[in-house]
């Protein structure tokens, strides 16, 4: 039999209920007919930061940010003593200086930070001759060379000397990548104004899949982010509705939902979700009163204490000079803890209480390491149970099959032991997000994840106020759907595990790689 094409359709912040609710008022029919046939999970869970940049990672390559190194939306970089900014804003591209911000989000992100120890699925699929795409979307590092598009507004500028960006690049077979990347002419146009991407996407699948230019797509619809940032979440049924005639100009290329679902399997999938922001939490200023804060036109740490990377609803903080100095960590993670919004604050300790600042990238490969996190004055410590002592903590499992110790007050992450297992519903798959997220190379010493309603200032002052935003720990920022449709798992498969965006590459590679 011959194997289907798969496409995954990635809806950026798609939240399960507002896609309900859009298939419900009839505003999103495409969305409601591959959720008929296939087999939709509700509670899918995001990596924490719950943000684009560590999810989309996250979802092409199938581990977490402790071995694919994408941190957040803003990270400080040990090695090169220097901020890394991917787009919080606008605002803070422009403090971080717009090509430096370009160069990380474009070329550094897929080439320089991602690991290069780890495949994503189109490298995957590409050493195996399958044919791969990608419409505009974060991660895209593949086996294919695209030289850099002079075209439209971007080309211009190159050619004019105005913007150095003439990077070449790695990527998928078909690569669309708006003004810069585009791997054959196409009659679409792209536009470089946030919230205007959708439409490109859907012209560029549209013309690989009337052309049969592909086994394995990436298919991304980012402008539901943008247009719930602005609007919040729940006027989110509009942008739904945007992706959905988009998804139909798709599939009305193949001739049609039945024929089109008769050559392709489908995956949606969402990225994280969105909250409402209603108040904004301004931890460089809190930090600022007390410590010297790396700023943006700093290229090195020089006499700075500490940088402070915020990643919309939650945010790192990196210990520089002096980091080892008895009393600085407590004392920096107190200042966080009383910082109006702040809800957890997270750490590395050792097992026996030794409080862990790093210096360089990672850690030692052989140390134990203890995960602390704190809300409120309770205190709950963490470790993988092969790691630990068996007598250090009580051992418990989790809905995705890991096993860990912990002891002290369950409250902290409103968690719950039942039957040995594990249950924190405010704050879904916390031990394996948050374990993941503390040992990866570029975490911060001390990571906070903000209350609901309340987002981080970034560092071009900018903030979703009246608007929706994403990346904390809670439950609000980080569960959306998965759909699968021709492939994947059948209903009964789904109910008792917790679905994670990293569960997502291991389909696609079984669907194409399975004997």
């Amino acid at each position: 039999m011959t194997r289907k094409k798969l496409v995954l359709v990635y809806v950026d912040s798609l939240r399960t209920d507002m896609l309900e609710a859009a298939i419900t008022d009839g505003r999103a029919p495409t969305f409601g007919r591959l959720v008929k046939r296939g087999t939709l999970i509700g509670d899918c869970v995001a990596p924490f930061p719950s943000v684009t940049p560590v999810a989309s990672a996250e979802m092409v390559t199938g581990v977490r940010a402790d071995r694919h190194w994408i941190s957040g939306m803003n990270w400080y970089h040990r090695v090169e003593q220097r901020y890394v900014e991917y787009g919080s804003s606008l605002d803070a591209g422009r403090a971080f200086g717009l090509l430096r911000s370009l160069t990380d989000l474009v070329y550094n992100m897929n080439l320089a930070h991602l690991s290069p120890e780890i495949e994503t699925v189109f490298e995957t699929l590409d050493d195996r001759e399958v044919r791969t795409a990608s419409t505009p979307f974060l991660i895209y590092r593949g086996r294919h060379r695209h030289e850099v598009t002079l075209s439209g507004l971007s080309g211009r500028a190159i050619e004019a000397g105005l913007l150095k960006f003439h990077y070449g690049t790695w990527g998928p077979r078909e690569l669309f990548y708006g003004e810069l990347y585009a791997s054959m002419e196409v009659p679409c146009r792209p536009s470089a104004v946030p919230g205007r991407q959708d439409g490109y996407s859907a012209c560029c699948a549209a013309e690989l899949v009337s052309r049969d230019r592909f086994d394995f797509m990436l298919l991304s619809f980012p402008d539901n982010d943008n247009y719930s940032h602005r609007f919040g979440p729940r006027a989110s049924v509009d942008s739904i509705e945007r992706a959905d005639l988009c998804m139909a100009e798709v599939v009305r290329a193949g001739g049609g939902l039945d024929r089109f679902l008769a050559d392709h399997a489908v995956i949606l999938v969402a990225d994280h979700a969105h909250s409402d922001v209603t108040a904004t939490l301004d931890i460089i200023g809190s930090l600022e009163a007390e410590w010297d804060v790396l700023q943006p036109s700093e290229d090195r740490t020089g006499s700075a204490e500490l940088a402070v990377s915020p990643t919309s609803r939650a945010a790192n903080i990196y210990l520089l000079r002096g980091g080892l100095e008895p009393g600085r960590h407590q004392a920096v993670r107190e200042r966080v803890a009383a910082t109006e919004g702040v809800e957890l604050v997270i750490w590395l300790e050792s097992p026996e209480g030794e409080p862990v600042v790093r210096i360089s990238p990672g850690h030692d490969g052989d140390a134990v390491l203890v995960v602390v996190v704190e809300r409120d004055g309770r205190r709950l410590e963490f470790g993988r149970s092969e790691d630990l002592p068996s007598d250090w903590g009580e051992t418990v499992g989790d809905r995705r099959g890991g096993s860990w110790s912990v002891r002290g007050d369950l409250g902290a992450l409103g968690a719950s032991l039942e039957g040995g297992r594990f249950d924190s519903p405010q704050y879904p798959d916390a031990l394996g997000r948050l374990f993941s997220a503390m040992l990866a190379p570029h975490s911060g010493d001390i990571a906070l994840s903000a209350s609901l309603g309340y987002e981080c200032i970034d560092w071009g002052g900018s903030a979703h106020l009246g608007g929706g935003s994403h990346g904390s720990l809670r439950r609000e920022d980080s569960s959306g759907p998965l759909l699968f449709v021709g492939c994947g798992p059948d209903q009964g498969e789904t109910d008792a595990r917790q679905w994670a965006v990293g569960d997502v590459a291991p389909v696609i590679r079984e669907h194409f790689l399975a004997a």
